[in-house]
């Protein structure tokens, strides 16, 4: 992987400097922090990885007059796509879209940026069937929900430009890639793994809606074993564990259940999973597994978070999965 410093058209200068260091997050800040010598970085710069999503503008400086260094700061592709907010046409409540998923990134962020984005012109085949969007939800957000629907991701890629050309930000829908079948960490495989089990979490979710005492709605949620909610109870007796979920802002019924099931999500028993990875380039969304031998204990997750830290020239690559901290 090599790193290329850009001017703010996005024009290649030079690499990386090896003197340099750098923490490149995706999936949790979204953000690049490099420290360097004087006269490295300007306001307006691009630091990007051709071929990869490592791809931020510089936009954040801090200086001490008694030192030879400086850091900056920036933000990556993904936290544009935070800071762009999918709103709903005049008129409607929600921005509903139907077709090809490529062909809906493309009319959602047509013109985003003055343009800085670029889309594939082959269809994903990924079809997407009067999807709404949250009201007001970020384009990140807005296209991972969407997308999880039909099993797929949101790809992008840095395309090096030609000579004289700038690089480009390709978005694309792919399907997400579940390597838990092919790959798995264990003892067996040398790679640091992690997993740890509870069940003391809440099963049953109480949530109160709109009105007052006898007439407030209320509605009853469940955990099964499988790990699914529905308001058929599984869990009872002395495996029964509950708590409350106050909503009178609730707009109906469905609206009070589906913030009942994000709460629930939330506070039922869990199995997290922690994994260094070396021998492979993972991206976030695809799903891993892990089993620990001893225990017992098995578990799949998708990687939601990468962490890519450059120091004298040496580069590492930290993944992180869904559930951990």
């Amino acid at each position: 992987m090599e790193f290329i410093v850009c001017s703010a058209d996005r024009m290649e200068l030079y690499p990386f400097p090896e003197d340099a260091t750098m923490d490149f997050d995706l999936g949790g800040e979204n953000d690049v922090e490099i420290t360097c010598t004087r006269g490295q970085m300007q306001m307006g710069y691009w630091v990007m990885a051709p071929g990869t999503e490592y791809c931020a503008v510089i936009e954040e400086m801090e200086v001490n007059t008694n030192t030879e260094e400086e850091t900056w700061r920036g933000n990556a592709v993904r936290k544009l796509l935070e800071q762009y907010i999918i709103q709903p046409p005049s008129g409607q409540d929600y921005r509903t879209v139907s077709g090809d998923a490529n062909e809906i990134l493309e009319s959602v962020l047509d013109g985003a940026y003055g343009g800085l984005f670029s889309f594939s012109e082959k269809e994903s085949e990924i079809e997407v069937s009067s999807y709404k969007f949250d009201r007001y939800t970020d384009a990140l957000t807005g296209f991972t929900k969407m997308l999880t629907t039909q099993n797929a991701r949101l790809n992008i890629e840095v395309i090096q430009g030609g000579p004289n050309e700038p690089f480009e930000i390709m978005l694309f829908a792919v399907p997400i890639r579940d390597l838990s079948q092919e790959i798995e960490y264990s003892q067996d495989s040398k790679v640091n793994i992690s997993i740890e089990e509870s069940r003391r979490g809440i099963n049953h979710l109480i949530c109160l809606g709109q009105g007052e005492l006898k007439d407030r709605q209320v509605a009853h949620l469940y955990v099964q074993l499988d790990g699914s909610i529905s308001q058929k109870q599984y869990y009872k007796g002395l495996q029964e564990r509950t708590a409350v979920y106050d909503n009178n802002n609730a707009e109906d019924l469905n609206d009070l259940i589906d913030g009942g099931t994000e709460k629930l999500q939330e506070e039922m028993n869990y199995k997290k999973m922690s994994l260094e990875v070396q021998d492979m380039d993972l991206q976030i969304g695809d799903i891993v597994s892990g089993r620990d031998y001893n225990s017992g204990l098995s578990l799949q997750k998708p990687v939601v978070q990468k962490i890519v830290k450059i120091n004298n020239g040496t580069l590492e690559i930290e993944y992180k999965v869904e559930g951990e901290e």
